[in-house]
């Protein structure tokens, strides 16, 4: 009797309000997600039309001899990516493109950490100093051209009348062609504030403590940098290490304001970067079909960069919440 008695008072209890309560989140829950999709939804439309849609649209004119005035676009199978293969100016602006990502992506890693562990030092004041750095991402890529040919010019440039100070004869450097593609990189540095932005912001996640308990030990600046302050900050070089290289082998602007804006290039072979001969074949020649086709070799050689990149970081990355 008593163990009936237990068993009875012990038993729990249907809540009458749980299938109300569990209704009323899941229309919560529909109404915050059509809410959120409503939000996003300019962003999924240029997405979809914009950049797929657009993606969609090149694979398949690639395929075809497109005819910009007479919007006719004639099959030509794989007569554009058969090109590409037998066109020299393919190779020799691909070869360029690649030598100027080897030279500009590990440059643009060492100047903005070096500029964002200066800032990171800094305690008062360090926000105007973080503005200061900044405002070269702010200037418009023409403005900035325009100041890079008087600072390169090989007579009267202010960089080689600097190197004349201290006894250094001055390169042609938009002449030159051994000097054309590190005169595109010095012009690169310029803007590699947003680039140090983003190692500030991992420098300051770094916990102080390390540094106080490596001091003890002995450790000096050089040994700390390379055993606390590289690892923890590692995933933001991976990821700037990722958004440089994608960055380098589309560039674009700077060799076309530099070398191509008017008609005295003197160094043409030097100075064909890979996304300039693509704009030659599409708005100049109106070869919009081979353009195309080099656009998507382009994606294909970035895709397997990305991929070999993210491969060796599975070794060389440090996550913190995975230890």
């Amino acid at each position: 009797m008593s163990a009936t008695t237990a068993d009875t008072t012990s038993a729990p209890t249907a809540d009458p309000d749980a299938e109300p309560r569990r209704y009323r989140h899941r229309k919560y829950d529909r109404r915050e997600a059509i809410a959120g999709y409503l939000f996003i939804s300019p962003w999924i439309v240029g997405f979809l039309v914009f950049t797929l849609g657009a993606m969609i649209y090149s694979l398949v004119i690639s395929f075809t001899h497109y005819n910009l005035a007479t919007g006719v676009a004639n099959p030509a199978g794989f007569d554009n990516y058969t090109q590409l293969l037998n066109d020299p100016k393919v190779a020799t602006s691909l070869s360029n493109t690649l030598f100027y990502a080897v030279m500009a992506v590990p440059a643009e890693i060492v100047f903005a950490l070096f500029l964002a562990m200066l800032l990171n030092r800094v305690g008062r004041g360090a926000g105007i100093f973080r503005t200061i750095y900044y405002l070269p991402k702010m200037t418009p890529a023409v403005a900035t051209a325009s100041v890079f040919l008087l600072l390169l010019n090989g007579n009267t440039g202010a960089i080689n009348k600097a190197l004349a100070l201290i006894g250094i004869e001055g390169p042609q450097w938009l002449i030159d062609p051994n000097w054309v593609k590190p005169s595109i990189v010095i012009m690169t540095l310029w803007g590699v504030s947003g680039t140090m932005v983003i190692f500030l912001a991992a420098l300051k996640n770094v916990p102080q403590d390390l540094y106080e308990v490596s001091s003890i030990d002995g450790a000096g600046p050089v040994r700390q940098f390379f055993n606390i302050t590289l690892p923890m900050i590692s995933p933001a070089v991976f990821f700037n290490v990722i958004v440089l290289t994608i960055a380098a082998l589309q560039v674009f602007d700077q060799a076309y304001l530099l070398f191509w804006r008017d008609q005295t290039n003197y160094s043409p072979d030097s100075s064909l970067f890979y996304g300039v001969y693509l704009f030659q074949q599409a708005f100049q020649q109106f070869n919009f079909g081979f353009a195309a086709a080099m656009a998507w070799l382009l994606f294909v050689i970035i895709m397997i960069i990305s991929l070999i990149q993210v491969k060796v970081s599975n070794r060389l990355v440090y996550y913190e919440s995975e230890n």
